[in-house]
């Protein structure tokens, strides 16, 4: 089954989650398929806090993905934007 979920970087004390769709299977920060946006929990005010490719969200939704909990969350907020 596949995914759109976030998986995680950056520093200590400072994340940065890429939004990716992968096989649920795999590692969390392991191999993924495509990587289709990010979110910045700690953005300034002159960083960008949320991308997401919206056009490969729905092509993913259209061929089975399930998103997460939190990137479902996330997606609700970039469509309102």
């Amino acid at each position: 089954m596949v995914t759109i979920r976030l998986a995680r970087g950056g520093a200590n004390k400072r994340p940065y989650y890429r939004i990716i769709v992968a096989d649920r299977r795999r590692a969390l920060n392991g191999n993924n398929i495509e990587r289709i946006g990010f979110y910045n929990p700690l953005a300034t005010e002159k960083e960008t806090k949320l991308q997401v490719n919206l056009e490969r969200v729905q092509y993913w939704l259209s061929k089975g993905a399930k998103p997460s909990d939190r990137v479902a969350e996330l997606l609700k907020r970039a469509t309102k934007s």
